[in-house]
């Protein structure tokens, strides 16, 4: 799977952690309700344009479904990690995209080995330019660098 196409799962399921903050239903219903009302253009990711639609590519959507599944199995845990490295946050004090963008590296960073700590964390903060504010990307960077670091000595 490409960058590219990674980056797209990675957007996908900020937007599905992003939203499941507005529900109470099982994750198996949100990912379905999401699907449904989601459009993907040629142009923007989730921004559909009225005569390009183009269908999602399968693997593309299985990699964001992994992403979100395995955020919502492990969120204590992972919850657990964020706050011990953003001593001066409390999680729910942070912003939606910044916390969802940080449980979504987080779950990355601890469980899948094959991809870098610097690819996830240069990818959180690209996607953290789009969807967050102009202090995302130097919010999450030194939470993920913390995490990541943490992470090395514990292996």
């Amino acid at each position: 799977m490409g960058q590219g196409t990674r980056r797209a799962g990675r957007e996908l399921a900020l937007k599905v952690l992003y939203s499941l903050y507005d529900h109470d239903t099982e994750i198996d219903g949100i990912l379905d309700d999401f699907w449904a009302n989601f459009r993907f253009s040629n142009d923007v990711l989730g921004e559909p344009m009225e005569e390009t639609q183009v269908p999602l590519p399968g693997h593309v959507r299985l990699f964001a479904e992994a992403l979100v599944r395995g955020v919502v199995d492990d969120l204590d845990h992972i919850d657990n990690v964020i706050a011990e490295s953003s001593t001066n946050w409390a999680l729910d004090r942070m912003a939606r995209v910044d916390l969802s963008l940080l449980r979504l590296a987080t779950h990355e960073l601890m469980h899948d080995p094959d991809v870098p700590a610097n690819v996830v964390i240069n990818e959180a903060i690209e996607i953290g330019k789009r969807y967050g504010t102009k202090d995302t990307p130097p919010f999450i960077n030194g939470i993920l660098d913390k995490i990541s670091r943490r992470l090395r000595v514990e292996k």
